[in-house]
Formats: C-alpha cells, structure tokens, sequence
C-alpha cells in the first residue's frame, strides 16, 4: 500500500515537473519579447504564469474536472485582493444579470457622472473580481458612480448572451439614473477589450432610442472590434506577443462564435470573406487606412485569400456588427458619440483601435486617440499590482480618468 501511495506521488510529481518545464520551453520558443516594454524579466514570469494557467486548465478539460475557462477564473479571482478604495460598493442584479454598483462615499452637492463598465477577457476570462479595484478607483478619482456588468461567457454561454447582457443591464441602468443621483447628461460607455468592443455594441444599439438618455461618451480600451479580417500590420506582427497571441484570440472567437477550429486557417487568411464582403469592407479595414508609422515593417500578403464559399457559410456572422462593430454602416457611426480611444504598440488588435478611429473621424465624431509605445494587451488590470504593475498601465488608467473629469 505505502508503495503504491509513494508511486502515485512520485507520477503526480513528475506530471506537474514535466508540464511546468514544457510550458517554460514552449514560453521561450513560441513568444516574441516586446523590444520596448520595461522589466522584461517580469514580463516574462507574468506570461509563463499565464500560460501555465491556461495549460493545466485544459489539462482539467481533458480530464472532465472543469473547464479551462472555469479554472482560469478560480485562479484569478483567488490572487484578486479586492479594495474599496473609499468608495461604496455593493453587489446587485438588474434581472438576471449580476452587476456591482461603486458610488463615492464623499457627499455631492449635485447629481455626479455615471459610468458603465464591461470587463474584457476574451468572453472566456475576467470577471467584476478581477475587475474590482479599477473599477472602485475610477469611480473614486472621477467622483462617478460606477456600474460592472457581470455578463455570461464562455464555457456555458456563446454568442450573443454577452451582447444581450450589456444592452438589458445598460438599459436597466438607463432608466434608474435618478435612482442613483446620476445626471442624465453625463453617462459614460466604458469597455476594455471584448468589454470595448460591447461598449460599442451596446453605443450603436441604443442610438434609436428615444426613451433613454443618450449616451455623454465612449470610452475603449484596446477594443476587439472586428472578428474576420486578421491581416492588418498589427495582427501580422504581434501574433506572438503576450498576453492575447493569434492562437488565443482565435480560440476565443471560435468559442465565442461556435465556430469549429478547423476554419481558423481559412479565417486567418481571409478565405471566409466574400468578394461582395470584401468590396463593401476594403475602403475601412485597408491597411492604407493605418498611419505610415505603423507599417514600416508590414509586408502585405494577397488579401484577401481565394474565397472559400464553404468558410463563409460556417463564419459569416463574425461580420454581423453585434460582432464587428467597427463595419458598422456610415449613417451608424456618424451618430455616435465622442470617443476616448486607448491603443497599444504590442497589441495584435491594436489596428482595430486605428482603423475605428479613422472611422469616427471621418464621420465628424470627435476622438481623443491616446497611444502607448510600451502597452500590452491586458495591462489595465495590473495596475495596482505593485509587484507586477508597469508604467503602461497607471498611463491609461490616470488617462482615462483625465479625459472621464473633463466631461
């Protein structure tokens, strides 16, 4: 008995050894270091934390325990040390949507600014836990009361339940304004990543609707905003940099979408888009439409691929705008409201943000368009990790909270 315990110990042992050490080999082999980003050292323990998550998560998969996703957030949320930060914070659901509501403790002699938030994570990961702190301290240094939407993701949910969750809870809150001393005037859509890109949704969505507020501004971090054109310089070059790699993004999409993964080469080279697709799109997803500076080193590959009228059947509604926000018609996206726009250089959707922007701009919406050379997709979120913070993410963090005070 004790032999048999004592051979079990040593397999898990060697198990957990051999997987660490093929996940550390994978780390240094299949990722690019971002020449510009500080502490590289960190950089890199950070990452091979991430992908060590991810890995035993799908090991777990496999072994029908949980899924991935489930795991990732177990982890996540333990290692979330949550703080008020000397706001008020309460859990509520609008239906059956879980939300949490951050409102300064401070006394205000007039009704304040609100703010909506979406989490990002690929609809696969992140949650109002891991979200917590930025969330109490933008609504602390903004002097705003704050709503998190806690939508449903993947495993158990796909498209379109995070849209349908972003729009009811923002209608929901909409309606409530008075209730929380909120100025009907001063709303503010804010998203990070996917979160962005339902910001966007949810913006376009509720443009017809008469019997609500209007929405003051758009605020997005690092949006994913379209989910079928991948050969813009960014998606190109930073396919393998941390923490959203092209595997990963497009495990997401496909998850998200349920679209199976054996289309993701077909969607990769732009096989899926149609040439009808492909002319009515070419004038807003063109590299040509990306400043000169970020396609110094892009080299343009045949765009798109020869049409797969197969692909197109399985992956068309990647192009539906409730997806790909950024395709949305003319008429659309010049009703929309002025936009705050965060973009980083070693992001792969980082094209996403420039081409939107062109978008807006062309429409007549005012953008204010901020930039940072040394960001990495996800980077908000550490932003009071001290140990594992960077100078990127306190940058976006203090600017969104600049541009949210001056409205």
């Amino acid at each position: 008995m004790l032999y048999l315990v004592g051979f079990l110990l040593a397999t898990v042992c060697l198990l957990v050894l051999g997987v660490n050490v093929w996940v550390l080999i994978d780390h240094f082999l299949m990722f690019d270091m971002p020449a510009s980003i500080p502490h590289p050292v960190k950089f890199r323990i950070l990452h091979y934390c991430f992908l060590l998550t991810t890995t035993w998560g799908y090991i777990l998969e496999k072994m029908n325990i949980c899924s991935m996703p489930q795991f990732f957030c177990f982890v996540q949320d333990s290692l979330s040390s949550k703080e008020n930060l000397g706001v008020f914070v309460k859990d509520l659901r609008f239906g059956t949507i879980p939300v949490r509501l951050f409102c300064p403790k401070a006394a205000s002699s007039k009704p304040r600014r609100g703010i909506l938030f979406f989490h990002g994570g690929g609809a696969m990961i992140g949650s109002l836990d891991s979200h917590h702190n930025l969330c109490a301290f933008l609504a602390r240094e903004t002097d705003s009361v704050l709503v998190s939407v806690g939508y449903r993701k993947l495993p158990y949910y796909h498209h379109p339940s995070l849209c349908h969750d972003c729009i009811n809870a923002s209608i929901h809150f909409l309606k409530s304004l008075k209730a929380y001393g909120i100025d009907p005037s001063r709303v503010v859509i804010c998203g990070e990543s996917v979160g962005g890109a339902a910001a966007v949704v949810v913006t376009q969505t509720l443009l017809s609707r008469t019997d609500l507020p209007k929405i003051r501004a758009q605020v997005l971090i690092y949006p994913i905003l379209q989910a079928f054109y991948f050969q813009s310089p960014s998606h190109l070059m930073n396919k393998n940099i941390a923490f959203l790699t092209r595997d990963f993004m497009m495990t997401c999409i496909c998850k998200y979408l349920t679209i199976d993964l054996s289309w993701k080469d077909a969607m990769l080279t732009g096989a899926c888009i149609s040439p009808s697709a492909w002319k009515k799109y070419e004038k807003w997803l063109s590299p040509d439409n990306i400043p000169k500076r970020f396609r110094t080193a892009y080299q343009p590959p045949e765009s798109p691929a020869p049409f797969n009228e197969a692909a197109y059947l399985e992956t068309k509604h990647a192009m539906n705008i409730d997806v790909s926000p950024l395709v949305a018609d003319d008429k659309i996206i010049a009703q929309l409201p002025e936009a705050f726009l965060v973009s980083l250089h070693w992001d792969i959707i980082r094209d996403d943000v420039l081409l939107y922007k062109k978008r807006l701009e062309d429409q007549g919406v005012p953008v204010t368009w901020h930039h940072v050379e040394d960001g990495f997709h996800g980077c908000i979120v550490l932003f009071d990790k001290k140990p594992f913070s960077f100078p990127c993410s306190l940058n976006i963090v203090n600017a969104v909270v600049s541009y949210i005070k001056e409205l």
